[in-house]
């Protein structure tokens, strides 16, 4: 066995299914297990019970230098030391020294039978992380739906699920983190669940400013895990982006339905969600679903409407305008939006879109490229670790950019390197950025006879996300609209976006055009883009 030092805090690389991948440093892995006992275990937390970690690479023979006990590691070998295959000895005098008075019997009873709850240090740790932080106040009707849900939560003797509805930028997030911070000062038991993984981390990136990153990363949990839990074992369960829990066959996830899993296992379960922004067969995480379960329980139903918009400057008639352009609805009560306050631009070129999010970016805004699974991701094995290929190619413009790095990981969103690479769904959905930029691929045509949108399931390039659709295109193309249309509402300032498929350009420019005629004066746009194709 072989491990080399990684960009990243507490990051290793090494061996790992099959491959090279990055993985957490042994040393931190156990480090954050004392941690968590620390936090969510009274005995441990009251100095009744002292933890001490250690990590212990019993097969692992140590060389000359050891890369992971170099000194980027010093400060977590510090708090948790490392023993290797011939570390017998020291290992030894390490358990000799912290566990020694027997009673191991009495203390892992205490452990395995003390109710898991949030302690008094983490909440007065959690509530100082809240006051002040600009990025998590709650506006007019954030504030009242807050206040709302939170008095259901509160009331722990009944069995409740409230289902919070509002579509991109709508503050579903803001409300969500908020929720969880009310509810720990409450003295509740209570955990934030969000399946997507590079949306937990964002939100644990902006709370850990000035606390260990992950104590608070524990209150942060993917959606997988639940179905080993006791029914009602938390006071309240808060999930976000609830459209992407999954049912059977996901990644990693072998048991029946994750939302049955998260309404069982907490007595309120305030679930925040969009239908429309399902992006995979295996997300089932929809308002029907979520009733049906919750008759399953016998749990009382709240539905909440979030209607204002916070995103896109406001601009709720740009969403409205989107969706009903995307053909997910017939909205036909958008009234326009001010250039003044939205940035729209359509480009001639991929390098134009590119130069403008760098320059957007080089003048201190947020801004990235982000574009749809037209391209294929070539994967570690194949040398692509560090975004090394540059995957995303547009022949017609010597257009080449690799995708977001698989180092730099689910933090690609707020990592300085990002805005040299691509980001796909999967690292955007749920976040939000000053400006973007949207490469819209060959996985979504326009027919101009029947005016519809199509996908071909061979320009489709998740695997995961076309599995079982071969023969369903209109499912197929519905997911890949769903997701244009996260990416494109990822903005709080502007969007700009490049159409490979030239029909599907002259379309938005042609209900720019109209609606521009009696609305939109004010818009700008970049008309009459050659055509391009995909390698």
């Amino acid at each position: 066995m072989s491990a080399d030092v990684a960009p990243g805090d507490g990051i290793v690389r090494t061996i790992l299914a099959g491959g090279t991948r990055e993985t957490t440093h042994p040393s931190y892995q156990a480090y954050s297990y004392q941690l968590f006992l620390s936090d969510f275990c009274e005995s441990i937390a009251t100095g009744e019970i002292r933890a001490r970690a250690c990590a212990c690479l019993h097969n692992y023979a140590e060389n000359t230098p050891e890369p992971l006990v170099d000194d980027r590691y010093k400060e977590i070998v510090e708090q948790a030391p490392i023993f290797f295959r011939d570390d017998q000895e020291k290992l030894e005098n390490f358990v000799r020294r912290f566990v020694h008075k027997g009673n191991g019997k009495p203390i892992l009873y205490k452990i395995n039978s003390g109710r898991i709850r949030p302690t008094k240090k983490l909440i007065d740790h959690v509530a100082e992380l809240f006051r002040g932080n600009q990025a998590f106040v709650l506006l007019d009707e954030q504030k009242l739906l807050f206040e709302m849900a939170l008095n259901i939560a509160r009331d722990t003797d009944s069995k409740s699920v409230v289902l919070i509805k509002g579509g991109p930028g709508t503050g579903k997030s803001v409300i969500s983190v908020n929720l969880l911070g009310q509810l720990l000062k409450d003295g509740l038991n209570v955990v934030f669940v969000a399946p997507n993984s590079s949306f937990r981390n964002v939100m644990v990136e902006k709370l850990a400013q000035s606390f260990p990153r992950n104590r608070i990363k524990n209150l942060f949990k993917g959606s997988g895990g639940f179905h080993e839990f006791d029914p009602d074992t938390f006071d309240a369960m808060v999930i976000d982006e609830a459209h992407r829990l999954k049912g059977r066959g996901a990644f990693m996830y072998q048991v029946e339905n994750q939302v049955d899993d998260v309404i069982r296992t907490s007595k309120t379960s305030i679930i925040f969600i969009d239908d429309d922004q399902s992006i995979r067969p295996e997300d089932i995480g929809s308002i029907s679903e979520i009733k049906r379960i919750a008759e399953r329980y016998s749990a009382q139903v709240r539905e909440i409407e979030l209607s204002t918009q916070f995103r896109c400057a406001g601009a709720e008639g740009y969403i409205n305008w989107l969706s009903d352009t995307l053909q997910f609805e017939n909205t036909g009560n958008f009234d326009g939006w001010d250039k003044d306050d939205f940035d729209f631009k359509i480009f001639d070129s991929a390098n134009a879109l590119r130069d403008a999010i760098n320059e957007k970016e080089q003048n201190g805004h947020n801004a990235r490229l982000l574009a749809g699974y037209a391209w294929k991701w070539t994967s570690t094995k194949e040398g692509n670790q560090d975004a090394e290929i540059e995957d995303v190619e547009i022949i017609d413009f010597d257009f080449r950019m690799p995708w977001n790095s698989r180092s730099v990981g689910t933090t690609w969103a707020t990592d300085p390197r990002g805005i040299d690479q691509i980001g796909c769904i999967h690292t955007s959905q749920g976040l939000e950025f000053d400006y973007v930029g949207v490469i819209v691929g060959n996985d979504l045509t326009f027919n101009s006879e029947l005016m519809s949108y199509e996908t071909l399931y061979d320009n489709y390039k998740d695997a995961m996300g076309k599995r079982g659709l071969r023969d369903n295109p209109l499912e197929l193309n519905r997911l890949v609209r769903g997701i244009y249309k996260v990416l494109m509402t990822r903005g709080q300032l502007g969007w700009y976006v490049y159409f490979c498929d030239v029909s599907a350009k002259e379309y938005f420019e042609s209900r720019l055009a109209r609606d521009n005629k009696n609305r939109f004066d004010s818009l700008e746009l970049t008309l009459s883009a050659p055509n391009s194709t995909i390698k």
